[in-house]
């Protein structure tokens, strides 16, 4: 099992946070892993991805141009790599802030409310952490929900540990909505 993800959004959104913790958790399954950041010059508010491998074997190329997957959380997002997912992937896109639909009818589409799932959960800003969950939901070979929340611990800085417990719900919530 090898899948090639791609995280995309605006800064604040969490996305590299995103890429982080899938990461951890799947090293903490024994899983080989790759994670390369990438955001614009402002990091609230401009544009922000992650590429992510996920394999059983090692990562020969950490690069990602046609992933496997791609995790969409606003429209600009979704108009440039909706395109690039790879026929019979997989694209999560967050509907409480996308309004047009995914046009590709050779991937499948699966979408979540996932700022609005956030923030009956505590915090509208994990929306992030409704996006994992759902992800874990469709594709459970990536890592355990279990080691995922276990990973939050590692991920999330000093700071920032304290909203964990919210987090925690939301992924939850995301895994099953």
């Amino acid at each position: 099992m090898t899948e090639k993800i791609i995280f995309a959004g605006f800064g604040g959104q969490g996305v590299l946070l995103s890429g982080k913790l899938l990461c951890i958790a799947g090293m903490r399954e024994g899983k080989y892993v790759s994670h390369i950041p990438s955001y614009g010059a402002e990091m609230r508010g401009g544009t922000a991805n992650c590429q992510v491998i996920i394999s059983d074997e090692e990562v020969a190329s950490p690069v990602v141009f046609h992933p496997d997957i791609a995790i969409v959380l606003n429209t600009p997002s979704l108009i440039k790599f909706e395109p690039r997912v790879k026929a019979g992937g997989l694209l999560i896109y967050n509907s409480s802030l996308i309004d047009e639909k995914p046009s590709r009818t050779d991937i499948t589409v699966v979408d979540i409310a996932a700022n609005d799932i956030a923030e009956e959960n505590g915090s509208s800003r994990s929306a992030n952490m409704a996006v994992i969950g759902k992800l874990l939901k469709q594709k459970p070979e990536l890592a355990s929900l279990e080691s995922t929340i276990a990973a939050l611990e590692e991920a999330v800085s000093a700071r920032n540990r304290k909203f964990n417990p919210v987090n925690e719900k939301v992924l939850k919530a995301g895994y099953a909505a």
